[in-house]
């Protein structure tokens, strides 16, 4: 019996959606309706029936990549056996467990169309595995985006099978000893299962999927955390001017404007500000607003990603067709996961400035330097500021596309590839740094109320400022705010996703 199940359930009949991935870091039941395991039985069939007739079929009949010349292993299990194999030489950091099992979530979905003529023991193996706390060990490099994710998903199967390393309840242990603690049996693999599970492009679509939904809450964040900025340091509000960003041009940008206005609401300017404040306030509709446009695209990519299918050969018993292509080519997700990554890092440097803003008394009516209450004896957010800077030194460093960096590879069969993997994990990297630069606004909005900013006025935000008062106490004397940081990123996502309609 697996152990460790959980109430958390997805359907495969229904579509999967990229915040659905982030359901996978904990046991997830998965329904295999009866539609779809006769779906997956057919085309089972019928390329048992096709290898049967003597008929082709890469990596079913033959060799592997430019070796697709040379007959393959006669036995399936030992061709099985083979594919994976010699696919295992990643290395490199561990994927974290909850991003290896939301790759086995969209491997399960690619699989469950019917087009890859896997055998219902892998289908049932995948979910029986995310009903349990078990994750396979995966290396993160290793894959090049094109023929699928050959590498990472081949520990994925590796794992399954029991062997090489896994994660149970988040403790890494050897495969074998990981599946008895989750109650799960080694997967057995024939026919075209191994191939199957490792040629596609789903540890991509599971990375951009999870940095998606993380960016929506990122995006919500920014445009809450301005509005906060705005509210606490008395600013004028002309710059969410309905007719001005309707003059703008751009929907996405209106609707960030439209977002800051409804949390200003029953918010009265100072009258102490300058005419025109500095463009990490003025322009926040603008900058946020592209970026909204930015993951809105990521999340229509990455959609199509989840519910299609990667995979080469695809089967149409239907129609009698066996079909070789290219749906293991993962470049609509990896331009979609550089582009994320560019306006994540833009987020990031609005965040880093409004932060200086907010820590300078020259632009803040004379709040004091680094909002310390005594100055020179504590020193209140300078740390904070310094650990922001570096680390938008280092989403700058990561942003550099991947999409394009093409290197031709496998004998040349692999002469152009998009390194989708290599984006969407980048891209997922710089969702999570991005938490903590927002963590650091806030507590910077929590202290300059203590040191003398006026506390919101608009209700909206003063229960959010209340919220964050309750996890942050006033730096009174200087105190290690590390842990500070991860708490209070974790507040602003909890808050923006509650008031998902604002």
């Amino acid at each position: 019996m697996p152990v460790g199940t959980s109430s958390a359930a997805l359907n495969l009949a229904s579509h999967l959606e990229p915040a659905q991935l982030e359901l996978a870091r904990d046991p997830l039941h998965v329904a295999l309706p009866a539609d779809v395991r006769a779906r997956i039985a057919r085309c089972r069939e019928f390329v048992l029936e096709v290898s049967a007739s003597g008929r082709p079929i890469y990596g079913v009949t033959t060799g592997f990549g430019p070796l697709v010349e040379f007959a393959g292993r006669a036995d399936s299990a030992s061709q099985c056996d083979n594919t994976i194999i010699h696919l295992i030489v990643g290395h490199g950091e561990l994927l974290p467990p909850a991003v290896a099992r939301a790759a086995v979530l969209a491997r399960l979905f690619s699989l469950a169309q019917g087009r890859s003529g896997v055998s219902q023991q892998v289908v049932d193996s995948l979910t029986a595995m995310l009903d349990t706390e078990f994750a396979p060990a995966v290396p993160r490099l290793g894959s090049v985006g094109a023929s699928g994710d050959l590498q990472p998903l081949a520990y994925v199967a590796h794992a399954l099978r029991g062997n090489g390393n896994a994660f149970f309840q988040g403790r890494l242990m050897p495969a074998g000893e990981a599946l008895t603690r989750a109650g799960l049996v080694e997967l057995v693999l024939d026919g075209r299962d191994a191939l199957a599970l490792v040629n596609g492009t789903s540890v991509t679509a599971a990375a951009l999927g999870l940095a998606v939904a993380q960016a929506v809450r990122a995006r919500r964040t920014a445009e809450l955390l301005s509005a906060l900025m705005t509210d606490v340091l008395g600013c004028g509000t002309e710059f969410t001017s309905v007719g001005l960003l309707a003059a703008f041009g751009h929907p996405d940008v209106a609707e960030t404007g439209a977002s800051i206005r409804t949390w200003l609401e029953g918010s009265r300017p100072s009258g102490e500000r300058s005419l025109q404040e500095p463009y990490s306030i003025r322009c926040t509709p603008q900058l946020i607003g592209a970026a909204r446009t930015s993951v809105r695209h990521a999340d229509e990519v990455v959609r199509r990603d989840l519910n299609g299918v990667s995979d080469n050969p695809l089967f149409f018993p239907e129609t009698g067709e066996v079909v070789h292509g290219g749906n293991f080519f993962g470049q609509p997700s990896a331009f979609a996961a550089d582009q994320l990554n560019v306006a994540l890092v833009q987020l990031g440097n609005l965040a880093e400035r409004q932060l200086d803003l907010l820590v300078d008394p020259h632009r803040t009516n004379g709040l004091p330097p680094m909002l310390s209450p005594l100055p020179g004896q504590h020193h209140a957010l300078q740390g904070v500021q310094l650990s922001m800077t570096a680390t938008v030194a280092a989403m700058r460093r990561a942003a550099a596309p991947a999409s394009m960096q093409s290197l031709p590879t496998n004998l040349h069969n692999q002469d152009v590839v998009p390194f989708g993997t290599q984006a969407a994990l980048t891209a997922l990297d710089q969702a999570r740094l991005l938490r903590y630069l927002h963590a650091g606004v806030a507590i910077a909005l929590r202290q300059a109320v203590h040191v003398g900013a006026r506390r919101p006025q608009a209700p909206r935000l003063a229960a959010v400022f209340d919220r964050l008062a309750l996890e942050v106490p006033p730096i009174v004397e200087d105190r290690p705010l590390d842990v500070s940081l991860g708490r209070v990123a974790d507040v602003l996502d909890a808050l923006v996703s509650e008031v998902e309609g604002v």
